[in-house]
């Protein structure tokens, strides 16, 4: 059966994920695309359902198919693929990090959040510690990941409970008052904090931390991107590591 009403019940519950309210209500949200899709279940992600128009439902097994209108009534990209697919919300308990790991804190536009977790799983931080930032299942937010998300463990709290669990991991932050990040030689654990975008980080993570570092910079440059900073930063600090030893 193909499904060619925006009103029928389905389609109104899954369009309903492209709020924030609603996918915290729901514990679901979209990842759209082919690739995107493919490596979702390769990852071994819980996913509740995949919607496809007519053209790709053979790509799947027992697809909800829909017509190319109302398909496009739920995508958020500008050229659809036809594929989507609803992915159960991981809960997970707030737990200590397994290894380096990153404090997001107050990370507000959803492209540079996930810019951050592609780069994370990229470069190797597994763990994200999450304080008051936007949604990073956002469909933005999911696509800006590249996947990344997937791979992570995505970890959301208070400021006391984050860092309760993190104990003695050492927290270094980012700020362009801190010493020569690229001089720098981090402890064997630690917790790289990323701060706000217009405010950098808050005075709870500048009284917690217990490094301070810097990216320099020209004088003709204020600040970075939050995403290439974040970007910069894991790297550098997993090279200045390696050399440490």
């Amino acid at each position: 059966m193909i499904i060619t009403s925006k009103s029928n019940p389905i389609i109104k519950s899954i369009s309903a994920l492209s709020e924030k309210k609603f996918r915290k209500q729901y514990g679901k949200y979209i990842v759209e695309g082919i690739k995107p899709v493919n490596e979702c279940i390769a990852a071994g992600c819980s996913v509740d359902k995949i919607v496809c128009t007519e053209q790709t439902a053979g790509m799947y097994e027992n697809p909800l198919i829909v017509g190319d209108t109302v398909f496009n009534s739920l995508s958020s990209e500008k050229t659809p693929q036809g594929v989507l697919a609803i992915v159960n919300i991981q809960d997970k308990p707030l737990v200590a990090p397994s290894g380096n790991c990153l404090l997001l804190d107050c990370l507000q536009d959803p492209g540079n959040l996930g810019t951050v977790i592609r780069t994370a799983n990229a470069a190797g931080y597994k763990d994200i510690y999450l304080i008051n930032c936007t949604d990073p299942y956002s469909p933005k937010a999911v696509r800006a990941s590249m996947s990344g998300i997937f791979f992570v463990n995505l970890y959301f709290g208070t400021y006391d409970e984050i860092f309760s669990v993190l104990g003695n991991c050492a927290l270094i932050s980012a700020d362009m008052h801190g010493e020569d990040i690229f001089s720098f030689s981090p402890p064997d654990k630690f917790c790289l904090c990323i701060g706000n975008e217009g405010n950098g980080i808050s005075k709870n993570v500048a009284d917690r931390a217990d490094y301070t570092v810097r990216i320099p910079m020209s004088d003709t440059c204020e600040s970075l991107n939050a995403g290439v900073s974040a970007g910069i930063a894991m790297y550098t600090l997993k090279n200045n590591k390696k050399i440490a030893r």
